[in-house]
Order: structure tokens, then C-alpha cells, then sequence
């Protein structure tokens, strides 16, 4: 569980390429500054862990591209307590910058591999998640909402509707919609029943399932 000034000289590079493929946020900034992001993956692996790639972590999953996590986070728009539901903890990275940024942070997890080791994993690095559960994700948490904020880390084929009504009144919806390719989208809860949406062009993830546990 070694974090070198080595670690951290490239961490200050991949922030530094962030910054030029378009992120702002001085608050993901710093996150990604200053989580050790090769402790995610395998020892074998550590030459990739500053490369703005995605990799693979077991369980046909992967730790999302820095880019991706930075561009998620962003368009959140986290303050400090918001509560956060994350669907697909994964291997617990997005799951640190949403703590880094001072969220409260529920996150569903549906491949119960990776949730037992991300669940002893995340705390050992300092992060504490209000909560990490395994389930399905398609349901989000009724018994905590509403959420001030909603992130999906795995591509959707289509909004899952109790993901919609468990958001706060202007509380926002970060999600990848599609099959192959997804459509990085945000919902706006603006009243009841009604939600703004945006588009943020493509990304390639891996797919959300549903039912699956």
C-alpha cells in the first residue's frame, strides 16, 4: 500500500492532461491529485495507473478512464454532505472522489466479488462510504432518497425510472445511455414531474445489468 513522490509526480501529469482535455473543477482536480489510483489495480499493472485509460479489474469490470471519473464528477456538481447514490461501486476509485469532494456517498454494487473486496478495501484507504451495498442498482435506494446527486458508472440501455424519482428537486442524474456506444446524459429534477436533460457526447463503458444478483 505504497504512495511514492514517484506516484505522485505522475498523478500531477494525468491532472495536468485532464486539464487539457477539458476539466475545470478545481475540487476533481485535487481529488484525482490525490488518490493513489494504482493501489485500485493490480501490483502488475502500476506503469497504467496514470494513463488516462480505462483497465480491466476482474469480473468482467473495469476501473473507469480518469477522464471519464473527472467528467462524471464534474457535471454533478458535488458540495460538501450532498448525499451521492453511485451505481456499480466497482473497484471503489469513483466512489474515493465523490468522499474526496466531501459527498455522502451510498454506493450499490452488484458483483458481490468485487463488493467484498471493494467493501474492506475503500476503508483501509481512509474512505468511508455512508454506505456500500449489494444489490441491484436499477432499484437506487428508496429507503435514503432523495439524492442531491445520482452517478451510473455502467452504460444503461435505458433510465431506469426509480433512479429518476429518487432525486431532489434540482438534484441531477449523471448517466451513460445506450447499448454499444452510450450517450453521457444529465437529468435536472426541476419539479415533480419534471426533468431537464442534456447531452455530453460518447462514451464507451461496460454494460449495467439489471436483475443479475
Amino acid at each position: 500500500m505504497k504512495d511514492t513522490f514517484k506516484h505522485k509526480g505522475l498523478r500531477q501529469q494525468l491532472v495536468n492532461i485532464l486539464k487539457a482535455k477539458g476539466i475545470t473543477d478545481v475540487n476533481v482536480l485535487n481529488a484525482i491529485a490525490k488518490i493513489p489510483r494504482h493501489l485500485f489495480m493490480d501490483s502488475g499493472f502500476l506503469d497504467h495507473a496514470y494513463q488516462d485509460k480505462a483497465f480491466p479489474i476482474g469480473a468482467d469490470q473495469t476501473i473507469s478512464q480518469p477522464y471519464t471519473v473527472a467528467f462524471q464528477s464534474e457535471l454533478l456538481q458535488v458540495k460538501k454532505d450532498d448525499k451521492i447514490l453511485e451505481i456499480g461501486t466497482g473497484s471503489g476509485y469513483q466512489t474515493a472522489v465523490l468522499c474526496e469532494l466531501g459527498a455522502k456517498v451510498f454506493s450499490i454494487e452488484r458483483q458481490q466479488e468485487l463488493f467484498k473486496k471493494t467493501s474492506k478495501f475503500l476503508p483501509k484507504l481512509g474512505y468511508r462510504a455512508k454506505k456500500l451495498i449489494f444489490g441491484d442498482g436499477y432499484k437506487g435506494l428508496v429507503d435514503e432518497a432523495p439524492f442531491e446527486g445520482i452517478i451510473v458508472t455502467a452504460g444503461a440501455p435505458f433510465v431506469p425510472k426509480p433512479l429518476l424519482s429518487q432525486l431532489k428537486i434540482g438534484g441531477r442524474l449523471v448517466i451513460p445511455v445506450g447499448d454499444d456506444v452510450q450517450i453521457m446524459t444529465m437529468f435536472t429534477r426541476k419539479g415533480q414531474k419534471e426533468f431537464e436533460q442534456e447531452e455530453f457526447g460518447e462514451f464507451r463503458f461496460v454494460p449495467l445489468l439489471e436483475d443479475k444478483n
